[in-house]
């Protein structure tokens, strides 16, 4: 008898994180079809999209509010199909003000809810842990610091896993390329250029990057630049008049981008765990609107770093240029340090190099864990 497995991966890092343990999960449960929201890896991997990770995009509170009656009938249709497939258990990825509301209703249902990668409650509401105790079966973190924390607010069932990109690129960070100052004396720079994953991100902050290595060329540094492509947005947002991009790879193909790459400018986000992993000198940038930027001052008391490898080396390896700061004179001048000094831009890539062993998780398996969940 055929059963039903929800699962919710509403933004393309979380469905990037689902295909860590997906797959398996799969092949362990050849009886239960999986449906709910994802992008092409998730459609490929057989599940029947209820919609799209395009559906479900927004970056901002603006934004967000704008999408609201999108998202509350989306929740509904979602809830009426789980009624309909008599679903008994949910997998949330991530994505967390639409999967932490999903919880609450799913839990009401008696759906058991295994909510993959914590929500940061430790920066926008701590007391959101109650909200995860109460309502999720099993909440599975990726952030080495994460387990105890919602532990000693009372979520009982945690599970540390080790973080998703690890085990995405295992095959290839094994092989990591040993940057060394003296090659940027050799040839070209490699500037890799990673502006985001979604329109609003990626509109505001390409011509900035382009503009930053036209003021390198413009010093007299040799510059050659690569660009990752996110193949769901408008490809016209790539176009630039000046400086020409030499390489480009699709999203997909980011190990080889960064193994590529000599320093980088990149969109806040996942990404910049990834560009630490690959031990990647890497400038991080990021700009809201004005009326968003004054929402999040109001509601987070949040203020340490942005960007997930300062995060979990607890210090600023990475420049970090929010807003405002977020220029081309600003971006450029954390390249020229790089550029110009031996000792520090060794240094970074030997800090860089200890990002591996700061993830760890707990030695379980992922899949046989959620598959034993699914089957009781």
């Amino acid at each position: 008898m055929e059963r039903s497995c929800l699962i919710i991966a509403g933004e393309k890092s979380g469905e990037d994180h689902s295909m860590t343990f997906l797959p398996q999960l799969q092949q362990m449960l050849p009886n239960h079809r999986f449906f709910g929201v994802g992008g092409d890896r998730l459609k490929e991997q057989g599940v029947e999209l209820l919609y799209t990770t395009a559906d479900f995009s927004s970056v901002g509170i603006t934004e967000v509010l704008g999408k609201l009656r999108f998202y509350f009938r989306a929740m509904d249709h979602i809830l009426d199909e789980v009624k309909k497939r008599n679903c008994k258990t949910a997998i949330l990825v991530d994505f967390q003000g639409f999967n932490l509301k999903m919880a609450k209703k799913l839990n009401n249902m008696g759906i058991k809810v295994l909510y993959y990668v914590a929500p940061q409650a430790w920066v926008w509401k701590p007391w959101r842990a109650k909200t995860l105790e109460r309502y999720v079966h099993t909440l599975f973190t990726i952030l080495p610091f994460e387990k105890k924390w919602f532990q000693a607010r009372g979520v009982k069932k945690v599970r540390g896993v080790i973080h998703p990109l690890m085990l995405e690129h295992a095959n290839v960070l094994s092989e990591i390329r040993k940057r060394k100052y003296s090659e940027l004396q050799s040839r070209p720079i490699r500037l890799l250029l990673l502006p985001g994953s979604r329109k609003t991100e990626v509109a505001p902050l390409y011509p900035i990057f382009h503009r930053a290595a036209d003021i390198l060329k413009e010093e007299g540094f040799e510059v050659e630049l690569g660009l990752v492509k996110v193949e769901t947005i408008d490809q016209s947002l790539y176009q630039q008049d000046k400086l020409k991009v030499s390489k480009t790879w699709s999203a997909s193909e980011l190990p080889q981008a960064c193994g590529w790459a000599d320093l980088c400018f990149a969109a806040s986000g996942t990404v910049t765990l990834a560009t630490g992993l690959f031990e990647l000198p890497t400038v991080v940038a990021y700009k809201l609107s004005l009326v968003n930027e004054f929402i999040l001052k109001l509601l987070i008391p949040y203020d340490g770093p942005a960007s997930l490898t300062n995060i979990i080396h607890e210090q600023m390896i990475f420049p970090e240029l929010i807003q405002y700061e977020a220029d081309r004179y600003n971006l450029a001048k954390f390249a020229r340090q790089w550029l110009t000094d031996e000792n520090y831009y060794n240094k970074t890539v030997e800090k860089l190099s200890k990002t591996k062993e700061l993830l760890s998780g707990d030695d379980f398996s992922v899949p046989e864990y959620m598959a034993s969940v699914i089957k009781s």
